[in-house]
């Protein structure tokens, strides 16, 4: 969530810098955020005018009192001046939830060296890394590929309906072992804490992170027995909700960052806004699991913080000797709570181009100030911290550029041999 005082010092700044995500609609009803804010200092002045005059009356009760003088009629105009100011407060509630509503719907803004542009076609390339393989026969996909390993769509339809996938013998087995790969790279090369974290969340938590109110219809809900009487719960989309919330409503210390957790875990999407999008194979889920990283970190070294990410989940296609590019997310092209985005993009032979399999952004103090997540800084105040995230990586989809990266004529899969550990020392899959 932005911070409100921004809007009221800079405005026009904010409305620009916001106008640069490209969205058909504004994010932001500057006429109605006015007329609010105009509002809501009237009252405060009123309100403020009220508590003097009262306290003016009550000083002449007492003085009455003491003069045996009748206090009837000032009494009756301090009992108006009560509902007077309790109407006020009533009012500058209202007038603050509204501003708060109005606020969680209103994006993050980019950084100052995000490139501006409309969608993915702004997005800038930052390097690249490996070279695409060249292929002396033509490469399958990897729906045809996996279907002899235990790939299994068929299944996963008839157990769960569109978009979801069963896994049985080897792919289940490289499923794995490419999340413990990443797990034990992170937690050992990378400095980040192994954590497992509850897959369903309360309505808070998704607020804390971003994913709601804006995206609920993006979620998979959750209801416990028929009984509507409980707490609104949701299926994460992503452990970066549970990871970055764990420092909720707390107030650390400046030496406790930064703070870097990772955990593996199934995410669940709906996607009610993707329909039609790759409908073909493992890249588009309604459930599917990822490796996360989140850091949560002083204010001055998010940015270096974001770089360092990014090259942790390059690590990881490296190892596995993976084909991938960089890619800066333009400001049209960046989720609804990152600052700065960027995208690491895996080579994928049979469609010959390259496809997001990692995602590292930085929120800056958007999702902190939504869950007051703080620290006491060096001048013993309480400061917001900044919190990042980043897939280190999509399991499925590194599956997928396992199998399509190293098929071979006769169909079988040769493993980069950083897996092969994980896997027995299997260095053909067949």
């Amino acid at each position: 969530m932005l911070d409100i005082n921004l809007l009221r010092k800079d405005l026009a700044s904010v409305v620009e810098r916001l106008a640069s995500r490209q969205s058909p609609q504004p994010f932001l009803d500057v006429a109605r955020f006015q007329a609010l804010e105009a509002e809501r200092k009237a009252i405060q002045t009123r309100t403020e005018e009220l508590q003097a005059r009262r306290n003016s009356l009550s000083k002449q009760i007492g003085q009455l009192k003491a003069k045996g003088q009748d206090t009837a009629a000032v009494m009756t105009e301090v009992g108006g001046l009560g509902d007077a100011l309790k109407a006020s407060a009533e009012r500058l509630e209202g007038i603050q939830g509204e501003l708060h509503a109005m606020l969680m719907a209103v994006p993050n803004l980019p950084h100052e060296s995000v490139p501006r542009g409309a969608d993915e076609a702004g997005n800038v390339e930052v390097r690249r890394w490996g070279t695409p393989r060249t292929f002396d026969f033509a490469p399958c996909d990897h729906v045809d590929l996996g279907a002899p390993l235990g790939l299994d769509f068929d299944t996963g339809a008839k157990l769960s309906g569109a978009r979801f996938t069963f896994l049985r013998g080897p792919v289940a087995r490289l499923h794995r072992a490419l999340a413990q790969f990443m797990l034990d790279t992170h937690t050992r090369e990378h400095g980040y804490t192994e954590c497992y974290t509850p897959y369903i969340v309360n309505r808070e938590i998704l607020e804390g992170t971003g994913q709601l109110p804006k995206f609920k219809e993006d979620m998979f809900w959750v209801s416990r027995g028929g009984d509507d009487s409980q707490r609104e719960q949701y299926l994460i989309s992503t452990s970066e909700i549970s990871l970055t919330n764990t420092v909720r409503e707390q107030v650390l210390a400046e030496s406790e960052l930064p703070i870097r957790l990772t955990a593996h875990s199934p995410c669940f999407r709906s996607e009610a806004g993707s329909a039609g999008r790759d409908t073909r194979g493992m890249i588009r889920q309604h459930q599917f699991d990822k490796v996360e990283m989140v850091q949560v970190v002083h204010p001055e070294r998010s940015y270096e913080a974001l770089e360092q990410m990014v090259g942790h989940a390059e690590a990881i296609l490296r190892k596995l000797e993976l084909p991938y590019r960089v890619m800066t997310l333009c400001s049209g092209d960046m989720g609804f709570g990152a600052s700065k985005t960027y995208d690491l993009e895996v080579w994928l032979p049979a469609q010959n181009t390259y496809r997001e399999i990692s995602s590292c952004s930085n929120c800056e103090a958007f999702q902190a100030r939504r869950m007051q997540a703080r620290f006491k800084n060096a001048q013993g105040k309480n400061e917001l911290v900044h919190t990042l995230n980043g897939s280190g990586l999509a399991v499925g989809r590194t599956l997928v550029a396992i199998l399509e990266n190293g098929q071979q004529a006769d169909g079988s899969i040769a493993v980069p041999a950083a897996l092969q550990p994980y896997l027995g020392g299997v260095a053909l899959l067949r």
